[in-house]
């Protein structure tokens, strides 16, 4: 029986770091329990070989069957379709058919090529039937034609990604006529044009499975995607999803389960065909080499990532960057260190819930449909299938073999700044927390509704946003006469000192206004350490502007108490705020059905009057497992504390003790 393995030489020994596709005969036998779908038990944990969480690549085989098996049930009657309950998306129920097709399909490909064509649910046999349907023109279950920036071009793509790996046992089977048919559907892409962001990368992807099989196809496709994504390369591994013409900046997720999966994946299909693609694939290999220095700091202990972003009911996709560093040795990980943050990022959402039913939820942990968008269907979050890219690394490959070790995060604490997004991640090891203060990505198209998902002054990997009518959370407003509060729409950067972060926006009070006029400026500073994060804010105001301004803590969901003035606790998590200049005591803001983490939410805040034209403001805010030690006591009045506006430029400095000193500085 001929079989097709990916196989990845160890680092160690490559001379050339890519991934080579070998064709070799024999059997690959990997003991594989049976499981149903009606019945389904992980393996038991191995915490000799995974001491933090237990996993191993089995248990990355049999998440993927539960999965799998979990959705047959809702296989339509050819197979072409995969229907599920709940709310459709902006394109209509029988897109959300294919998307739930594709996207399992592109997980089952994995499953399967990972165990070197061992099939013994026969998962591949049920995507043949539903191909050979789908692509039947005006058939009865026809998938809607690819046309311009329509969605099945974004499910062609995970199709083609999946004929793809499984090429030996789905589409060598198919009859000529039957592969031309399959062709025709996606020759649609051909003559379309697409979103101008990570879209462009599934016509890379179309076009590329059509040349190499042979089809007539859109080479100019891939060139243009290509040329595109470096026009979107923002330096230290980072890539804006689109530009937008410039009106904002897009950095979220995307940048790993997106810019740099599908370029890898290409460039390895590629190989023999295209005289760009070695070239192509060193360059990912150092933009990813990159990016990953920031990207293993966006996950906590917990196993969560950071909460930030769009399309985040796509979870523990974001692994999928750690495992290609794997394999194309652009990584600071060890394998131990790899395993144990993918690991543990699945973990944390099968344990956590979003599997109750044996179906992922349009969530985050439980159901949550304030953070979904529009495009989001019932099978969209089964885009978290990118995260089986590791089950092409092969049994004996040391990302399996190798014993657990703990994350960066967890050795040590860490303050790090990513230049490209203008980002502060900031991690404490004692409590797993990771943190993001954000002062560079907005996902600004055009005046409207607040996002909460973009604009916040930091998220972290153990919090979430609230998603309210106005902000709280996070966030520094100006409170109008009507009491509104301003939102932070286009965010502009300032630069700052070392191991700090600084931005400015012109605040907006509604959906009509447009931040570029406002006549008020609001600049923030930021640095961090140890859990705290020292934020300064300057506020320039039209002349004889009066009022209020409120400075928002971190949020906590399920019944959060207040421990002190400023200081709440869930009982596991404890989040402070503490004037330390132009602000008083404020409140609590508390509550229903505005956090993913639980029906129950509340978030600390302060207030403080503007004095003028100029006025600065300062605080002290804490995320972290125990409560906050608050040195020197009665920080808000302690000489230890020291801010300077000239008038051009802000400065302040806090002694923490310890010999722990936060400084802020930047030009406004």
């Amino acid at each position: 029986m001929q079989q097709v393995r990916l196989w990845v030489h160890y680092c160690s020994t490559r001379a050339m770091p890519r991934m080579e596709l070998l064709l070799w005969w024999g059997y690959y036998y990997v003991p594989c329990r049976r499981i149903m779908a009606t019945a389904f038990t992980m393996p038991a944990p191995d915490f000799n070989l995974s001491p933090i969480t237990g996993w191993t690549r089995d248990h990355w085989v049999a998440f993927a069957d539960q999965q799998l098996l979990a959705v047959r049930p809702r296989f339509s009657p050819l197979k072409a379709a995969i229907l599920l309950a709940g709310r459709p998306s902006s394109s209509g129920a029988v897109s959300d058919g294919l998307e739930g097709f594709a996207r399992t399909f592109l997980l089952a490909a994995f499953r399967v090529a990972g165990e070197g064509g061992r099939d013994p649910h026969g998962h591949l046999g049920l995507y043949r039937a539903g191909l050979l349907h789908g692509t039947v023109i005006n058939g009865p279950e026809a998938w809607l034609p690819i046309t311009d920036r329509s969605q099945p071009m974004v499910e062609a793509a995970s199709i083609v990604l999946a004929l793809q790996l499984t090429k030996p046992w789905l589409w060598d089977t198919l009859s000529a006529g039957e592969q031309e048919q399959v062709a025709v559907w996606l020759q649609g892409s051909s003559r379309s044009t697409c979103v101008d962001n990570n879209w462009v990368l599934f016509q890379v992807m179309i076009a590329e499975f059509l040349a190499t099989a042979g089809f007539e196809h859109n080479e100019a496709h891939i060139v243009q995607g290509l040329d595109r994504l470096d026009d979107w390369y923002a330096g230290g591994g980072w890539y804006r999803d689109g530009d937008n013409d410039g009106t904002g900046d897009f950095f979220d997720y995307y940048c790993g389960w997106a810019m740099h999966l599908y370029p890898i994946l290409w460039a390895e299909f590629a190989a023999d065909r295209h005289p760009q693609a070695d070239q192509r694939l060193e360059i990912s290999r150092r933009r990813l080499a990159a990016f990953l220095e920031d990207h293993v700091r966006f996950f906590g202990a917990n196993g969560a990532p950071v909460f930030q972003g769009r399309s985040l009911i796509y979870r523990y996709a974001a692994v999928a960057p750690l495992f290609m560093g794997e394999a194309i040795c652009a990584t600071p990980l060890t394998p131990g260190q790899t395993r144990r943050i993918a690991s543990g990022a699945a973990k944390y959402f099968l344990d956590g819930g979003a599997y109750d039913d044996g179906l992922p939820s349009l969530g985050w942990l439980g159901a949550f449909e304030p953070m979904t968008q529009e495009y989001s269907g019932p099978a969209s979050p089964y885009w978290t299938s990118k995260a089986f890219v590791g089950l092409l690394l092969p049994p004996d490959h040391p990302v399996w073999t190798a014993i657990e070790e703990p994350s960066p995060l967890e050795s040590a604490d860490g303050t790090k700044h990513a230049d490209a997004p203008n980002y502060l991640l900031h991690s404490t090891a004692s409590d797993g927390i990771a943190r993001l203060l954000n002062h560079g990505s907005d996902k600004y198209y055009a005046p409207g509704p607040d996002e909460p998902l973009y604009r916040r002054l930091a998220y972290s990997s153990h919090t979430a946003p609230l998603f309210t009518e106005h902000p709280v959370d996070n966030h520094f407003a100006v409170l109008n006469d009507a009491g509104t509060p301003s939102r932070r729409s286009r965010i502009h950067r300032l630069a700052a000192g070392a191991g700090q972060a600084a931005s400015w926006h012109g605040p907006v009070w509604s959906d009509a206004q447009d931040p570029a006029d406002s006549p008020w400026r609001v600049a923030t500073g930021t640095a961090a350490a140890g859990g705290y994060e020292l934020r300064v804010h300057a506020v320039a105001a039209p002349a004889g502007s009066g009022g209020t301004v409120r400075d928002g803590g971190y949020a906590l969901a399920g019944h959060p108490s207040v421990l002190a003035p400023g200081v709440l606790t869930d009982g596991r998590l404890y989040t402070a705020i503490r004037p330390l200049h132009g602000l008083t005591d404020g409140g609590v803001h508390r509550g229903e059905g505005e956090s993913p983490l639980g029906a129950l939410s509340a978030c600390g805040y302060l207030e403080g009057r503007l004095s003028g034209e100029r006025t600065c403001f300062a605080s002290l805010v804490y995320l972290g497992g125990e409560p906050p030690a608050w040195v020197p006591p009665a920080v808000g009045i302690s000489p230890a504390f020291e801010l300077f506006d000239d008038g051009t430029r802000v400065s302040a400095r806090l002694n923490m003790g310890a010999g722990q000193v936060l400084e802020v500085a930047f030009a406004f």
